[in-house]
């Protein structure tokens, strides 16, 4: 049985050498650059589409891509 998302969960990964760090929480899922604020945010209805027919909801390409 999966263990219910019920605070933020932070990770840190890497990607072409730089550094970012991943929080999912109830509400969504948000990719920063490592050691700044803002970075790329979507709520979990975004991300699938919800009442646009499925799909990747508000983001392009359906991947994410280097904050910036």
């Amino acid at each position: 049985m999966a263990t219910k998302l019920n605070k933020q969960l932070k990770r840190e990964i890497e990607v072409d050498g730089k550094p970012y760090m991943v929080t999912l929480s109830p509400e969504g899922v948000k990719l920063t650059e490592k050691g700044k604020r803002l970075g790329r945010e979507h709520t979990w209805k975004e991300l699938i589409g919800a009442g646009e027919g499925g799909g990747a909801g508000g983001v392009p390409g359906g991947s994410f891509g280097p904050a910036g």
